[in-house]
């Protein structure tokens, strides 16, 4: 039997879902959460519950009957180098944390390959991409100095499309979700950690989950590519749906953010998908506006970012901003997605105003 391997896990919300195909494969893995949450975890596991096409109720995932081990905590006496991989599953902000930003620098130091599951790429990630400019991308980042210590050879971005929420009656160790897409990783330029990457998702693919009627296939997939411009297929989905669920007057889902004007929802995805081309991506490498606009019929939810916003957040991740930079390095830009720049910038500051 081949040896398994050490994960850590940077953030248990999103991270979970990760951890809980990890865990078929017999690895162990360490989640980087809150106190509450590590002591929950710690003594309960955590459960992902997951739709199941065919299936009238999800399936739930218990992480103690998993064959893995995971175990919890927060960022003190963590040693990257007892690990095989980190996962970044935080949202940005978060990594300015001192203490998170501490075990972030001894990660860089420790030279372990690292897989972003954020919406906002790494800054070091996009210097794997040819002919960027990053140094004027830093606007767009809460602290981008976070990023300085990373060799972005060791650093690989994995688009975040499966969506998922943690229900507000439930236990924090509880993840429900809501959109049971794959994980899309780029490869990383070793072919060592890269194989790394293809053993883990052909032990996902491998799955088949015991139920009464038989062992069945779990949706939620990591698919290795070898294109470094996959994983930008999510910044259109973001700047289409879960940006303009902001508005002047408060909040909307991302369902009615695409439809409620398909022709304007068009409009932005493609000057999106229009732009990662620009930056070297095949086109058969995104995904097609139809696809997305079909999904997010059933996603009957503000964003994230919308509910951090309207919940008083001083900093959210800003792939809008980010995406409004890289197309001016281009001379592009785009007035809806400059209107939704502008409608967070004035939310964030007046957030930031009433928190000081």
């Amino acid at each position: 039997m081949a040896a398994t391997y050490n994960i850590l896990i940077m953030g248990a919300s999103y991270g979970s879902l990760l951890a809980s195909k990890l865990l078929f494969g017999g690895h162990s893995v360490k989640l980087v959460c809150l106190p509450a949450e590590a002591d929950l975890i710690n003594a309960e596991g955590f459960r992902v519950r997951l739709p199941v096409r065919g299936r009238a109720a999800p399936v739930e995932l218990d992480s103690r009957k998993l064959p893995g081990r995971v175990s919890a905590g927060g960022t003190a006496g963590i040693d990257p180098k007892d690990y095989d991989l980190v996962a970044l599953a935080m949202q940005e902000p978060q990594y300015r944390v001192p203490a998170v930003r501490e075990l972030l620098d001894s990660v860089a130091r420790a030279q372990v390959p690292c897989m972003s599951i954020m919406n906002m790429p790494p800054l070091a990630y996009l210097r794997r991409i040819p002919g960027l400019d990053t140094d004027s991308l830093k606007p767009a980042y809460t602290d981008a100095g976070v990023w300085n210590g990373f060799d972005p050879a060791l650093i690989t971005l994995c688009s975040p499309d499966p969506q998922a929420i943690r229900p507000p009656e439930e236990k924090v160790n509880v993840l429900n979700v809501t959109l049971p897409t794959n994980f899309k990783v780029a490869r990383f330029p070793s072919p060592t950690h890269t194989a790394l990457l293809r053993r883990l998702q052909d032990e996902i693919e491998a799955i088949r989950f015991d139920t009464p009627e038989g062992k069945i296939e779990l949706p939620v997939k990591l698919k290795v590519h070898e294109s470094v411009f996959v994983p930008l297929a999510k910044w259109a989905m973001l700047l289409t749906g879960n940006y303009r669920c902001v508005t002047a007057d408060g909040t909307i889902t991302i369902q009615e953010a695409v439809h409620r004007d398909v022709e304007a929802s068009r409009s932005i995805y493609n000057f999106v998908v229009d732009l990662c081309v620009k930056l070297g991506a095949a086109r058969a490498d995104l995904v097609p506006f139809e696809k997305y606009a079909a999904a997010a019929q059933s996603l009957t939810r503000p964003s994230s970012a919308a509910r951090a916003l309207v919940n008083g957040a001083p900093f959210i991740e800003r792939a809008d901003k980010l995406v409004q930079l890289i197309a001016a390095q281009k001379g592009l830009r785009n007035p809806a997605i400059d209107a939704t720049v502008a409608l967070i910038d004035g939310r964030l500051e007046a957030n930031r105003k009433k928190a000081a």
